[in-house]
């Protein structure tokens, strides 16, 4: 598939946050048209308000169903009639309800194949919830509506963190972390280190669940009866797979280089390293399901929102590692199905020897 054919569905976001915004500066450049064809689900009124708030002069394309987007262009699809008020940097749940109409609309459209990938614009967590819609964040509800085990993985060229554990509030991760979920989540790692980025013998690293990896049960037992069992079963199945390692001073060492990802504990344990060391470069990946999602690797940003002063660089990231991924996995699709063709017959048995 040609790159200027992968059709790029974007979701918009809580309208109160930064979404619109970083979503618009991005394609202000027409020469992300080349790479793709983006497709935003919103509005038409929506996107001229936020065109004219920014002063952004963006030909777009207003269209009523997926079958009419066009190649090449920047299409809206609209997903409402109606015309929201925008109050930008206000949490409400006018905000979060269509931001959950784009979503909906957005991952509908990636299941039933009119898009090739989805990126997302942030959600607010608070706002979001509802009685239709009921999980911590885009993760969670990718989990449920596509196929496979979706896994947060936080992503640079040069650096790679996956959770074990990623919305849990600190004092319930113990609990949740067990030989079932550490194999799991290191399969998922590495079944995307492979088919969606191209390494074939990954090296992973993973970081103590304790301080200190729990100083020989001093600071907890976790790490000693649970982690370092597990990740020796996984050796002996010939993994590259390394640690644990004490957190504290795995990044700031610059240990972090030696392996392709590095699989963290609980979300702040990975993602505060992740952030300082990447922020506005790092894109949010969620690995493991059958279609390709990414964002940007921050929220809604009330604080500056409207401003215009909210900078693009993560959303664009973001689209970039949509579409390598997608290339990626259909080079991956097509050499293993190349191998397995190749793969010589067995000759069959006659029922006669050599001499006859």
């Amino acid at each position: 598939m040609k790159e200027q054919n992968i059709k790029l569905g974007i979701s918009i976001g809580d309208l109160n946050g930064i979404g619109g915004e970083i979503i618009l500066k991005t394609f202000e450049d027409a020469r992300m048209l080349e790479f793709c064809t983006p497709i935003i689900f919103a509005s038409a009124k929506t996107i001229t308000f936020l065109l004219k708030h920014f002063n952004l002069d963006i030909n777009f394309q207003g269209v009523k169903s997926l079958d009419a987007v066009i190649e090449g262009k920047l299409n809206v699809v609209n997903v409402w009639q109606d015309n929201p008020q925008i109050k930008f940097g206000e949490e409400s749940s006018t905000g979060g309800s269509y931001a959950i109409k784009s979503l909906k609309a957005a991952v509908e459209a990636l299941k039933s194949n009119k898009i090739d990938v989805l990126v997302t614009a942030p959600i607010h967590k608070a706002t979001i919830q509802s009685e239709d819609f009921n999980f911590p964040g885009h993760t969670d509800f990718l989990n449920q509506e596509l196929e496979g085990d979706s896994l947060m993985f936080m992503t640079t060229e040069k650096l790679k963190v996956g959770l074990l554990t990623d919305h849990v509030a600190v004092r319930n991760v113990s609990d949740k972390i067990d030989a079932k979920l550490i194999t799991q989540k290191f399969n998922t790692i590495q079944n995307s280190l492979i088919q969606d980025f191209g390494i074939s013998k990954p090296k992973i690293a993973f970081l103590g669940i304790n301080p200190h990896v729990g100083d020989n049960g001093v600071i907890g037992d976790e790490d000693d009866s649970i982690l370092i069992p597990t990740l020796a079963q996984l050796r002996e199945k010939g993994h590259l797979t390394y640690g644990p390692y004490a957190a504290d001073s795995f990044f700031g060492s610059g240990n972090y280089k030696n392996f392709d990802a590095i699989i963290a504990a609980y979300h702040d344990q990975g993602l505060i390293p992740f952030k300082t060391l990447s922020f506005g470069k790092g894109v949010n990946y969620t690995a493991g399901l059958n279609k390709v999602r990414t964002s940007p690797d921050h929220g809604t940003a009330f604080e500056i929102a409207g401003k215009g002063i909210a900078s693009n660089s993560s959303f664009k990231e973001a689209v970039y590692t949509a579409l390598e991924i997608f290339k990626k996995r259909a080079e991956y699709a097509e050499l293993t199905a190349n191998v397995l063709q190749k793969q010589p017959r067995k000759k069959q048995y006659s029922g006669r020897s050599r001499g006859n």
